[in-house]
């Protein structure tokens, strides 16, 4: 037994020592004391005031139920352990998990594959298609791994909004109107690859681009398996031209993303949204509503969800901005909760039934500590066929 726990000890040390860890003391923290405690048996007892205190140093005033710092953290300890087993540790022996439910880490040997016999190889246009399947996944690969530091660069933020919605992780259920919208995004045999903003434009910052990531992947959980995470700083072509797109935040000044050929209706500026084309009765300009008082603690603002096509037509762009903090998290709000996807597919239906194959929503946001807690539909735009390319 004692030599088995030293096995143990052993895998756990190599994982935090990997370069999905290194740069999130929070999280090697965090898993650290979880092996601890589960190895020398006292995980089962655990409760999340406990690991509040003791791993987050929080006060013994501390409420687990208007805090979700513990279980925030928890889920991305989760979402690093697999990204790790996806990557570095995918010969490792011994398989660390963190079932959910629990505060107690599991141990498992890794089973031992039976490699099936090599079947012929497949050519098409003269290449071959095992060649090309491994470039693929050298490419994810290399995708998800550049995806750890990008998270871990928002995610260091994510405890200053501990009460945001965000702490839900029970996927919403999906609705008529939830799968009319995202049907363009996830059933296609292309992997989806969500883009955050790695640098801060105006009043948009890291924390409200990590508050819809989390939120996003919440949603997409059990949804889509191939979905991979890059900052725009890294996104290459071939990320952009083999995969859907959804870009958090004002992701367009990326060279790579300023290829796509979208041509917008509305824009978003420093002072609020242009409408570049207004149609009879339109506004020209949504400016930001005045600063709240002294006395109010809520902000008004604007969020803009635009859907558009990829390069040369193939795949489909989804653009979450606006100009506030709170812009991101709620437009992704307004896309996966079912109550709002539904106004939104009401609203935006056309005569015929269907819903515009692109188009941009204007939202006006109610927020407090930048979360979301009202978000309003202002109207919508067509963007046409003929608007897509330059």
């Amino acid at each position: 037994m004692v030599a088995e726990a030293e096995i143990h000890q052993a895998q756990v040390r190599r994982i935090l020592q990997s370069k999905a860890f290194r740069t999130s003391e929070v999280h090697r923290n965090l898993l650290n004391y979880l092996s601890e405690k589960s190895l020398s048996g006292e995980a089962g007892s655990l409760k999340e005031y406990t690991v509040g205190l003791e791993v987050f140093q929080k006060p013994e005033s501390y409420d687990p139920r208007q805090e979700s710092v513990v279980r925030m953290h928890m889920a991305r300890l989760r979402q690093k352990l697999a990204e790790y087993y996806r990557t570095e540790g995918v010969d490792d022996p011994i398989i660390v998990d963190l079932p959910k439910g629990a505060f107690k880490v599991t141990f498992e040997p890794r089973a031992v594959a039976v490699e099936p016999e090599p079947a012929p190889l497949l050519e098409i246009n003269g290449a071959a298609l095992a060649r090309t399947s491994r470039r693929t996944i050298v490419l994810l690969t290399a995708l998800a791994v550049a995806a750890i530091a990008c998270a871990f660069y928002f995610g260091v933020r994510l405890e200053q909004v501990q009460r945001s919605a965000i702490a839900s992780v029970t996927p919403a259920v999906w609705t008529p109107e939830l799968r009319e919208l995202w049907a363009p995004l996830i059933s296609a045999d292309r992997p989806l690859v969500v883009v955050l903003a790695t640098q801060q434009t105006g009043n948009l910052t890291g924390l409200s681009t990590a508050n819809g990531a989390f939120l996003l992947g919440q949603f997409l959980a059990d949804r889509k398996q191939n979905v991979y995470v890059t900052g725009s700083d890294e996104i290459s072509m071939p990320d952009i031209m083999m995969g859907n797109l959804v870009l958090l935040g004002p992701a367009r000044s990326s060279r790579q993303l300023q290829a796509l050929p979208v041509k917008e209706e509305l824009v978003v500026e420093a002072s609020g949204i242009r409408n570049l084309h207004p149609a009879a009765g339109e506004p020209e300009f949504f400016p930001n509503p005045p600063p709240r008082s002294a006395q109010s603690t809520v902000d008004e603002s604007y969020a803009l969800i635009s859907r558009s096509p990829g390069v040369n037509g193939k795949g489909d762009v989804l653009s979450l901005s606006g100009n506030h903090p709170s812009s991101v998290t709620a437009g992704v709000e307004a896309l996966t909760d079912p109550t709002l996807a539904r106004t939104v597919v009401m609203r935006t239906r056309k005569a015929d039934g269907k819903l515009p194959r692109y188009y941009q929503i204007l939202l006006k946001v109610r927020s407090m500590d930048e979360t979301p807690i009202e978000i309003t539909y202002v109207f919508h735009k067509e963007i046409a066929v003929s608007q897509v390319t330059r």
